[in-house]
């Protein structure tokens, strides 16, 4: 034990220093985030924003659907334009235009590349320029220049309007018509699109580079990567080669060394006594299958608006449920799924590990339940209300539509879904408390699956720590917190736990060993997988220190993944131990699954974007979708399915699964996700990232670009994909049906049920 001892101990000052860390740097990011003006103000004293103006019209974008409709800094959705990139692209051109009528006399486009060449050069000191004066909160621009944003603020007031001239990018950017019906809340909102663009051209003081690190890709004005981008992109894959060289030293000399355990003649699993709190999972089951179902078929439907922006084969579908909030339907629904998933496994998983029933345990997990579907549809309702803008900009932070991609479901269901979380923290812990007093072989699993659930519950207050006019990076640092730190970090430590438990309990693995990988591997996981949240901000308003940071232990994150295939290895080989786990076959299939998209999903096209000088060519563009699909279905969506299987099998000991149905749904799945990826999000990504490189951001996110016959086209490619994916669905969701209606049972003794095998 004093080798378990060591890595606990190794395992608590590595989370203690990690998160030290990431505190100290949130201070940091707090003092250096790009200001917020009390006012931008004209060389001759014209008020062109208040600090009401930007704050009151950041609120407006995000009740609208905020990231859902295009991006800030490369966050958000893909149809429409990063608003902060397009604004600065107008700007600039329309600060040569003026400049070109009052030297040349003629238009910008009409002059030749050497006169073009000379505006350019003139323009960018004053672009780049930091005006800010701490003094007296203000922005100092040109009268020029103030004329150049009349003059763009002219025309978003007209896009989000209903004018008829601007009806063609509405339907480009999947707009509804009037999607901001008040002329003044428009005019705010241009206020906030302004200074977002401000922050990524402004160097900040004393320096030579932006407030977004030079972020977007603009050539017209310098924003072009910083010498700390190529600097430290370089580092980081130098610490991944080592950090790979390092595991597969540890993994040649301590693997293996055991003698291969042999496996019990009959299936443990049959020993495990099913509670009433553990059967009430059953119908969590039914509602994982429900939501994913939706899910899939709002990601069709949102799919759809690029080829239609408003509509759905002629019917005016964005009057009734606009792109906004399907996407934003979609993209919680793939979290709340595969959550309740795992929260239905941690249900099921505490009883079994410690053979205790707690009092009151079936009355919470069935009162939790209820809350679940409460939260979906309240938050849910909330958002389509507020999208519509029948909700109002008083109620929305509270019970509407916050903006941010992930977690915008409105704060009041936030808070709710909080209080959730810490009842099902409580009802894992207090069934698993039994397992961890005992001092066995499996007591520090079941202490790391413990911990793995305070984790997930805890790390969900972070969605709290911001408030309705809290600065958007420091918005974006507590928002990581959750998106990274739940699915890159203590997600894989929950996964690693259960599937260790699974495997000792059913007699193939012995529990020492299994605590010593899991142990060793946590530390492996955590040790890029805190720190490496810090590559998402990279653009978002950080200094270099953060960027180095994330450079650095990111790369660490693909390290563990090096040797997935061997991992994978001896999953089929424990899959082929005994007779009887033919029980097991489809569960472990998914546990597969799972290691082959960690590879390509979270690996390859993980890193392929994680570097900064890589991220500031590719944040988003389809190339970070086609990652974010192939990671978060590939990896927990095929683990939510598989843990499920797991669970339904102890659940429905003797019915007979229906084998045909899951194999088509196992490879339907993996097919149409792969199509998926290889004919449209990776294809679309690469043109992209071209025209980025050629002609900037602005270009690779813009309608002239998005409409092109050849997006087109790979948008229709992307039909074979979802309709096999969505087959495969469909047919996983039949084989759960079956299990309760009209279920075949096995015609044998309950004694040989473990020979029998599935059907």
């Amino acid at each position: 034990m004093q080798i378990t001892r060591r890595l606990w101990l190794g395992l608590g000052a590595l989370l203690i220093a990690s998160f030290g860390i990431m505190l100290w740097l949130g201070k940091d990011i707090y003092q250096t985030a790009p200001p917020m003006p009390e006012q931008v103000v004209t060389q001759s004293g014209q008020v062109v924003y208040s600090r009401a103006d930007i704050e009151t019209g950041r609120h407006v974008w995000q009740s609208i659907g905020g990231q859902q409709n295009g991006s800030i800094w490369g966050h958000g959705a893909l149809i429409a334009p990063d608003w902060s990139a397009e604004w600065l692209h107008r700007e600039v051109m329309a600060l040569l235009e003026l400049r070109a009528r009052a030297e040349y006399g003629m238009a910008y486009d009409a002059l030749d590349a050497s006169e073009q060449a000379k505006l350019q050069a003139e323009i960018r000191p004053e672009i780049r320029r930091n005006s800010y004066d701490p003094d007296t909160g203000s922005i100092v621009i040109s009268d020029e220049r103030a004329q150049a944003i009349s003059q763009v603020a002219a025309h978003y007031m007209s896009v989000f309007s209903n004018d008829p001239a601007t009806a063609e990018l509405r339907e480009a950017y999947a707009l509804r018509e009037n999607p901001v019906p008040d002329l003044e809340h428009r005019r705010m909102m241009t206020g906030f699109f302004f200074w977002a663009s401000w922050a990524t051209v402004t160097n900040r003081p004393d320096d030579v580079k932006s407030y977004t690190n030079n972020f977007p890709h603009e050539p017209l004005v310098g924003n072009v990567p910083t010498s700390s981008s190529f600097m430290w992109s370089m580092f980081s894959i130098l610490f991944m080669i080592a950090g790979i060289a390092l595991l597969a030293w540890h993994y040649a000399v301590y693997h293996g060394k055991e003698k291969p355990l042999v496996p019990p003649t009959r299936d443990p699993g049959r020993a495990i006594v099913v509670t009433p709190s553990m059967r009430a999972t059953g119908k969590y089951f039914w509602l994982v299958m429900a939501l994913f179902l939706v899910q899939i078929l709002l990601g069709a439907t949102t799919a759809h608006y690029q080829i239609e922006g408003q509509e759905a084969y002629g019917f005016a579908l964005a009057d009734y449920l606009p792109y906004a909030v399907t996407r934003s339907w979609h993209t919680q629904l793939a979290i709340l799924w595969i959550a309740t998933a795992w929260l239905a496994t941690g249900l099921y998983l505490g009883p079994a590990i410690s053979g205790h029933e707690p009092k009151y345990q079936k009355l919470g997990v069935n009162f939790l339940f209820i809350s679940l579907i409460v939260i979906v549809v309240g938050s849910f309702a909330g958002q389509w209300f507020a999208v519509m803008q029948k909700l109002g900009l008083a109620k929305n932070f509270w019970f509407g539509h916050q903006g941010w991609e992930y977690t915008d479901i409105g704060r009041f269901w936030q808070i709710y879904l909080f209080i959730g979380l810490m009842l099902w923290l409580t009802l894992v812990g207090r069934a698993l408390w039994p397992a961890m007093r005992r001092r066995d072989q499996t007591s520090s699993i079941a202490g790391l699956l413990f911990l793995s659930t305070v984790a997930i519950g805890l790390l969900y207050a972070a969605g709290l720590m911001w408030r309705e006019d809290t600065h958007i990076s420091i918005i974006t640092y507590w928002r990581f917190w959750i998106v990274h730190l739940w699915v890159e970090g203590f997600f894989e430590v929950f996964a690693v736990a259960v599937i260790s438990f699974i495997f000792v309990k059913l007699g193939l693995v012995r529990g020492k060993s299994a605590t010593i990988n899991v142990l060793f591997a946590t530390i492996v996981f955590m040790a890029g997988g805190v720190l490496g949240m810090f590559h998402h901000l990279y653009f978002a308003g950080v200094t270099t220190g953060v960027v180095a940071l994330g450079a650095s232990i990111s790369a660490l994150e693909v390290v563990p993944l090096a040797l997935i295939g061997l991992e994978a290895h001896e999953t089929w080989k424990s899959s082929r131990a005994t007779p009887w786990m033919d029980r097991y076959k489809w569960p472990i299939m998914f546990f597969l699954a799972v290691s082959f998209w960690n590879l390509v999903g979270a690996g390859l096209l993980g890193f392929l974007i994680n570097t900064p000088l890589a991220l500031f060519y590719m944040q988003g563009t389809n190339i970070t979708a086609a990652h974010g699909h192939t990671a978060l279905f590939g990896v927990y969506g095929m683990l939510g399915i598989g843990l499920m299987l797991y669970c339904l099998r102890g659940l429905r000991p003797d019915v007979v699964w229906k084998e045909g149905l899951l194999r088509s749904g196992f490879w339907t799945l993996n097919i149409g996700l792969g199509l998926m990826a290889i004919l449209t999000l990776l294809p679309m990504g690469v043109l992209q990232l071209e025209a980025n490189l050629e002609r900037g951001y602005w270009f690779a996110r813009s309608a002239e670009f998005m409409n092109r016959p050849i997006i087109d086209l790979l948008v229709w490619m992307r039909v074979p994909g979802d309709t096999v994916f969505a087959v495969g669905a469909l047919l996983v969701a039949l084989f759960v049906l079956r299990l309760w209606i009209a279920p075949k049972r096995a015609r044998v003794p309950a004694g040989a049920a473990e020979a029998a095998g599935a059907e």
